[in-house]
């Protein structure tokens, strides 16, 4: 195949496309994404689309600008190219197709290991921020000694049992009361041994179960998904009579 200056040019054309396109795919994904935060009007209901969908959308956005940088990549060096003879065109393609897959595998790894710690800070703060009542009145979250009054029984043994937490805020003047379920399954966690956010509860066991006269114990395994750190934590499992609303 003869590399012509007119097929360059028709390629180069190609390539600055199919970069801008892939920039433009880059923003509009993440901006999609931000824009369907901002329209849900409810702090769980942020909570738990940016819980299922943040990393996917954050992770397309990224090989994107790898794909675009992979376009912009094949437009480089074209003097060499008609110097040099048309392997050269080739050696650039094949560098191009290379970094794609070591970006995947490089940035796959970031993601996984760094982001995780981004986006358990703003779960937190989305978690966290006084949600309102329909009266417009600020409600306020209930500590946890404060909680078993308003949950029901089968709420309260969920939440001693599994890792099941529930955030409750009342409304003080009225007494309108919301009841919010997290699970604790999806979250992560800072490792003690790499200090990533990748320490996640991998599995749970009941040591002991509980009793009318004695407490019970749960055994939450967990599991680093980078550096396969593993632990176990002890959580007692309230007396079955204390479990009674």
């Amino acid at each position: 195949m003869e590399i012509t200056s007119s097929f360059l040019d028709s390629w180069h054309g190609y390539m600055y496309a199919g970069a801008a396109v892939c920039m433009g795919l880059a923003i509009l994904l993440l901006a999609y994404h931000e824009l369907r935060i901002f329209m849900l009007k409810d702090y769980k209901a942020k909570y738990d689309y940016v819980n299922l969908h943040e990393v996917r959308y954050f992770w397309y956005s990224v090989m994107m600008v790898v794909l675009a940088a992979a376009f912009f990549g094949n437009t480089v060096g074209s003097q060499a190219i008609q110097e040099e003879g048309h392997r050269w065109f080739y050696v650039r393609l094949f560098i191009s197709v290379s970094f794609v897959i070591i970006a995947y595998f490089v940035f796959f790894s970031l993601v996984r290991v760094y982001y995780p710690g981004k986006l358990e800070r703003r779960l937190y703060k989305l978690r966290n921020t006084p949600r309102t009542s329909p009266d417009g009145n600020i409600m306020r979250k209930l500590a946890e000694s404060e909680e078993e009054h308003h949950l029901e029984k089968e709420q309260m043994e969920d939440g001693k049992v599994h890792s099941i937490d529930y955030d409750i805020w009342l409304d003080d003047k009225t007494g309108y009361k919301k009841i919010e379920k997290y699970t604790a399954y999806q979250h992560a966690e800072e490792c003690a041994e790499c200090g990533y956010f990748t320490l996640k509860i991998h599995s749970e066991d009941i040591a002991q179960e509980p009793t009318l006269s004695d407490e019970g114990m749960l055994i939450k395994h967990y599991r680093c998904g980078y550096c396969g750190h593993r632990e176990q934590r002890p959580v007692v499992i309230a007396r079955l009579s204390a479990n009674i609303a």
